[in-house]
Order: structure tokens, then sequence, then C-alpha cells
């Protein structure tokens, strides 16, 4: 039902000109002919009303093209006003978007902001800070999901080992030139130009002839030439400053070394008390270490607790050998391409194409992949970004992953906000763009022979066909949306989920809208009376389980801002006997007006 502020104005001025008309006429005929002459006028400029909306005094509103506003229902005057809530504009995107907080975005305030610029998932970086800081951040966090009634992912990030050079005796470090010798020992004695404390004997042990060893982040390359009982003999290939505590990366040699320090082991437990729900796991070398984390979250995580998922950190060469990548992530929940670390071990040309690997990988597989480092830099001291960042942005997205991050430039940048709305005007320029569906369908991916994976195909075609705004898919851990998501529909996944940690956890997909349920154990529902009331929506009984989820499907669908004509259509899918973990047996058409117009008694004049 569109009335657009055109019409809205022309409709005003024929009221003030009838009301002045009226005042100034005596004669009782001219009053009647003119109040007629209204009556027309009102008819002619009044939108087409289906008899359901009619019926039961609902109008609606749709914004102009072009505005950010979203769709609104309106009761009449008697009756309390819905308002569709002015952030569902933001969740028109399928990109999900992932922000770090730092200094510059502690606050409730900025939090805020950096939700409505388009936030759905906030890093809490365990490298910095103390432990309560990052609760005091997850409490805001939770505050803000509660006002906008939206669940928000938050992610743990672990920080991993920290492989480093011990100390010089010159405070400004050695300059070390190109040919020449330099030694790596265990010796605590303060470093010269000749040598330097090399505090891991893990390194030495896995390090052999030929193996590079990069200082500071690639500044400094040394290759090893030699290998003695607790030293390497290096030549400089890379000549530079070495300094005190500088990181050294190993890209030739996988370290028998655990992916958790003592550190990240408290790190760890804390999360799971304070009850993040996705934990990053840094220096992954091979599905091993997968294992290890997972046993002691297992160990960790008290009785009758939901589970975080995991999310496994790409950025050891030794991911890529053999079969280690397939299998790190079958066995994690996620992916985060950690392009830092990785762009540092390993080739910069080469970079690029691993991205797109662990990407397909992970598409391949159902599961959701962050890319992640420096996309957006210069906006940590310039309020736009370079052209190559842009295109950087864009290309992550064309790729196919389900988000892409911002690290330093919304944690410690002087603009925050504007870092995460520069993201989100990159992601919906490039799915506006025609070759984006191309390239997001050039690879296969078939489905399995499955029940599941039949209804998801099902819904992806039928909602293709008859023009649906959505798919909604009902599920109890997520599964099934994340079938949903991995095939990329045309149309937005909104996921209905019994458990709050479920609809967090997706929050992470691609193209998923999940929403926050409510009391009862598929949510609630309301009365055809209160069906866009959702501010204050009244319980009923529903005929059976199915049917409220139907009921849900369609309030949430208006509460998302996904529908703005109660005859919109929605696909949905869901799975007998309910609370079986990823049975999706169902599909029904559904129209958005709710339990009135689906068996057909919804009529239009």
């Amino acid at each position: 039902v569109t009335d657009t502020v055109k019409n809205k104005r022309i409709f005003a001025f024929l009221i003030q000109t009838v009301f002045i008309a009226l005042l100034l006429t005596r004669s009782s005929t001219m009053k009647i002919a003119i109040g007629c002459l209204f009556m027309g006028q009102a008819l002619a400029f009044a939108p087409h009303t289906p008899s359901f909306v009619r019926n039961t005094a609902l109008q609606a509103t749709v914004a102009p093209n072009g505005s950010s506003g979203a769709p609104t229902f309106a009761k009449a005057a008697s009756t309390t006003v819905a308002a569709v809530p002015k952030v569902a504009q933001r969740w028109r995107k399928s990109t999900k978007q992932v922000a770090t907080l730092g200094p510059v975005s502690s606050s409730t305030e900025m939090i805020e902001k950096l939700f409505l610029a388009g936030t759905d998932v906030f890093r809490l970086n365990f490298s910095h800070g103390a432990q309560e800081q990052k609760l005091e951040l997850l409490t805001k966090i939770r505050e803000i999901e509660e006002k906008y009634s939206h669940p928000i992912a938050i992610l743990g990030d672990l920080q991993g080992p920290k492989l480093r050079v011990g100390e010089f005796s010159n405070p400004d470090g050695e300059i070390l030139e190109k040919g020449q010798k330099f030694r790596l020992d265990l010796d605590d004695a303060k470093g010269d130009k000749n040598r330097v404390m090399l505090p891991h004997p893990e390194i030495i042990e896995a390090s052999e002839v030929g193996h590079d060893l990069l200082v500071d982040d690639g500044k400094v390359k040394l290759v090893v030439t030699g290998k003695g009982d607790g030293y390497l003999e290096c030549t400089v290939e890379i000549p530079g400053r070495i300094k005190d505590r500088k990181g050294v990366n190993t890209p030739d040699s996988v370290l028998e070394i655990s992916p958790m320090t003592p550190k990240d082991r408290s790190d760890l437990a804390y999360m799971i008390k304070i009850g993040v729900d996705w934990i990053a796991l840094s220096f992954v070398q091979t599905p091993a270490d997968i294992d290890e984390i997972e046993a002691l979250i297992d160990e960790l995580l008290p009785e009758g607790q939901y589970r975080p998922s995991l999310m496994a950190k790409i950025e050891k060469p030794s991911c890529f050998d053999d079969d280690n990548l397939v299998n790190i992530i079958k066995k994690c929940d996620g992916i985060m391409v950690a392009r830092g670390d990785l762009g540092v071990e390993c080739p910069p040309e080469d970079v690029p194409l691993l991205q797109k690997l662990i990407i397909d990988e992970c598409r391949n597989q159902g599961k959701p992949v962050v890319v992640a480092t420096q996309m957006l830099e210069s906006m940590i001291e310039s309020p736009t970004p370079t052209r190559a960042e842009a295109s950087d942005v864009s290309t992550a997205i064309y790729d196919g992953a389900d988000a892409i991050m911002l690290s330093a430039e919304s944690a410690a940048g002087m603009y925050p906000e504007e870092s995460v709305q520069m993201q989100q005007r990159i992601i919906n320029r490039v799915e506006s763009d025609a070759h984006y569906r191309t390239y997001l369908h050039s690879r296969d991916f078939f489905p399995h022979n499955t029940a599941t994976d039949a209804i998801i195909t099902a819904a992806r075609q039928i909602s293709s066909t008859i023009g649906a705004k959505a798919i909604v898919a009902f599920s109890l851990r997520g599964s099934t949306v994340l079938r949903a998501s991995k095939t990329r529909p045309s149309v937005p996944i909104l996921a209905l989920c019994p458990f709050k940690e479920t609809a967090r956890q997706l929050a992470m997909a691609w193209g998923v809208y999940p929403d926050l349920p409510g009391a009862g154990s598929y949510g609630y529902s309301v009365s055809e009376e209160n069906m866009f009331s959702y501010d204050e929506p009244m319980v009923e009984k529903a005929s059976d389980d199915f049917d409220l989820v139907l009921r849900n499907a369609c309030r949430a669908a208006l509460k998302k801002g996904l529908v703005s004509h109660p005859d919109d259509l929605l696909v949905v899918t869901a799975g007998v006997p309910f609370g079986t973990p990823g049975a999706a047996n169902i599909i029904r058409i559904v129209p958005a007006a709710g339990p009135s117009c689906w068996d057909g008694v919804c009529l239009i004049d």
C-alpha cells in the first residue's frame, strides 16, 4: 500500500481548501456540493487497499525509493501504533560486518553508533586489556541488543603464542648488513651485531638448513645456513634494523608448540564464563590444534551451558599442506582469513589466491568465513579510504565472504563510525551490482543427498519463482539456516530460533536475519488483532507448533522490515518432529498479512 509524499501534500491542501470554503459559504446546498467534491478527490488520491487491511483499520507507508526509511504499519487512532524499528534498513545487506572494540569504541554511545552503522558482530581482542574490561564491553553490547531486540554476536579472539627475539645491549638495536652472519641461540646474554637470544627452543629444533626466519613482520629476513645444539647460524638476506623483543615468523616450519599459552587458557575459561558467542583461535597449524581447543572447551563448559562456536584463524602456511585446510574447516564452525601474519609468512602475490581458496572451501562446507586485516587501514587517520582499500573490500565481497572485519580502524582509529559506514556503503554498492550474482554463482555447490538440502534447494527456487520477500527457516541449532546461507539465495533468510545463543551465532552468516526469540519454546505468537503490534505482543494459543512458527514468521518479517505489503509472500521451512536438530521436511508459502490470509480468505476488491 503506497502513499507518496507528493500525494500527502496534495491531500492536505485539499482538506485546507475545503475547510475554508465551508466556512465562507452560507448555502447548505453549496456546502453539500463542496463536501461531495472533497469526497471524490479523497477517493481519487486514496490508495487501493485490500479488504483485509481496511477491515482491520491497518494502513502502511513505504518510504520513497532512495530513502533510508523502513516501511511502517500503523493502526487507526483508537489503537496502539506499531512502527518498524528505525534500524530495519541497516539489515538490508547480505554480507556481515565485524568491528573490533578498543579505546575509542568502548563507550555505550559509540558501540550503539557502530551497531546502527551496520556492525553485526563485535570482536573483543584479548591480546590487549584486562579480562574485566571485556566483561564491561559485553554487558554494554547486551544492553544494546535488548534495546533494539536484534541479536548481536560477540567474538572473543585469543592472542596465541608470540615468538620474539631477546634484548640487545644497544637500546636502539642493531643494523644487520646484507650477507653477514648472524646467530640465534638460547644464551640469555644481551645481543649485539653478531647474535641475539631466541628464547624458543622449538624454533631451533624445527628449523632446517635453507629455512627462512622473518623478523619484525618480515622487515629483516634471515636464512638458516647451519644449526647446532641450541643455536642457529643464519645469513642476512634482507638487511635492516633489529630491536628488542621483535616478532619472529617461521614460514617453513611446523612448530611442536600448542596454539594456546597459559594466558590463552585463562582467557578461554573467562570467555566461556561470561558467555561469548564465538571464540577465535590463533596460530592454527594443523587440524590437531582444533582438537586440542575443543577438548579444553569440553572440560571448561559447565553442564547445560550453550556451547560457543569455534573459529580458526588461517595465518600459517602449514594450513595449506596436504588436506589440512579441508580438515581444519571441517572441525570448526567458522574461519577467519587473518591476512596480517598470512601476508608475512606467504608471498604477497599468493595472499589473494589463498583468500579465494579459503572462501571457496568454506562455502563448499557451509561454514561462515570472515576476511580480516588492513581492510580500511588508512581510515585509522583519514575520514576516507584509499581506492585500493575500497577495491580490497569489494573483492572480498565479490569472492563471497560471509563477513568483513575492521581491526584498528574501529578499535583505535580517529573515525570508527565512519569506517563501519564506509564498509556498509561498499557492501550495498557491490551487492546491487549485476555482476555480483554472477560471481557468487560462478561455482556450483551441489546439495547433499538429504531431506534438509532438498527442502532448502526447493525454497530457494520457489522464492525466486514467486518473487517472495524472504525465506523463513526455523532452526533449533542453526544447521538448517547455515545450509540455506550456503546456497546464497537472492532473498534474505529470516532465522527463527528458540535459543537466543543460536540467533546470536547466526549473526555471522551471509544473508541471515536472525530474530531474537521471546518467551516460549518457539518464541511467541500474536493474535490477528495485534499482528503488527510486536512491541507488546499478545501470546495466543496456536493450533499446532507449525501454526505458531508461521505466525512468528509473519511477525518477524515485519519487525525486520522485510515486508511492506500484506500480500508480500514468505517461503517458510521447518522440520517435524520439532526439537530435532537439522530436520527440515516442511515447506509452505504464506502471505505476510497473517492468519486470515493463509487459507485464501483474504480477498482484494
